[in-house]
């Protein structure tokens, strides 16, 4: 078993021998701040203390407090046609979800909610087609700002076909 006095190092730390011209730390090596980790870096990164120097505005969460951006000015469009447009839908909502909400206000003929291709999930709108256009008019008046499935609806008029870009 070997003694170890205190005051004295050994020549070769445990890790293993260093080469020739490296100088130990305890010798006059500046000592900086302990290097972060990847994933402190990584966070650091998104949390607005990149090494830009640029700091980014804190944004506030998305749980329904504050706006994380401004609300995006409703253009209603007047009916004149059958078909409306269902906005601020919520994801949940379904096709027949729709065609009882409308029906309570006259006969519904269709009613599309639009999806993702790749995932079938919900953009949030849909588009539906009354019976006739005073049907129509009526479910605007009756169902725009109304709360359904837990958000309220933009109900306006569907703009035309020559004004819809194809994607």
């Amino acid at each position: 078993m070997r003694s170890h006095s205190p005051g004295r190092r050994s020549r070769h730390s445990r890790g293993g021998s260093r080469r020739r011209g490296d100088r130990p730390r305890h010798q006059g090596a500046p000592t900086k701040a302990p290097q972060k980790t990847f994933w402190q870096r990584l966070a650091a990164f998104f949390a607005g203390n990149g090494k830009s120097g640029q700091q980014r505005p804190a944004q506030p969460a998305r749980n329904g407090s504050e706006p994380s951006r401004p609300a995006r000015k409703v253009e209603s469009v007047e009916v004149t046609s059958p078909r409306l447009y269902v906005g601020n839908l919520s994801f949940d909502a379904t096709e027949s979800d729709l065609f009882e909400l409308f029906n309570g206000v006259g006969h519904v003929q269709n009613a599309e909610v639009v999806s993702y291709r790749h995932n079938q999930r919900s953009k949030g709108f849909a588009f539906v087609s009354m019976q006739t256009i005073d049907e129509a008019k009526r479910a605007v008046e009756e169902l725009h700002d109304k709360e359904f499935l837990g958000r309220k609806l933009v109900v306006s008029g569907a703009k035309s076909s020559e004004h819809h870009v194809h994607e």
